[in-house]
């Protein structure tokens, strides 16, 4: 049986843009995060890198949380971050580790 609770992204801003709200329900996590050619967890620590590298920090709360529930433990994501402060730069590292820090601590 379907989910029927709304996404989180539906609640937040369902009403107000509903078509983005639309593709990323349908074709983002409805669609390309179900292909079979890379595993979650591996989509997961690619787009945890790109949010980081884009400086993207408000949504990189709610992709560390599903990067967790898709196998990357704490460990792995602060040497993601690690890594990451030598190609993304210092402060996007260090802003990601603090996002990071607020996550782990829930």
């Amino acid at each position: 049986m379907a989910d029927t609770q709304p996404s989180a992204i539906r609640k937040m801003l369902g009403d107000f843009a509903p078509k983005i709200v639309d593709l990323t329900d349908d074709v983002l996590f409805g669609d390309v995060w179900e292909r079979p050619e890379l595993s979650k967890r591996d989509r997961s620590l690619i787009t945890i890198s790109s949010l980081v590298t884009g400086g993207n920090f408000t949504q990189l709360e709610s992709h560390i949380r599903i990067g967790l529930s898709n196998g990357l433990n704490q460990d792995e994501i602060l040497e993601e971050f690690t890594h990451l402060a030598f190609y993304a730069g210092w402060p996007k590292a260090l802003s990601a580790i603090d996002v990071a820090k607020r996550v782990f601590s829930e």
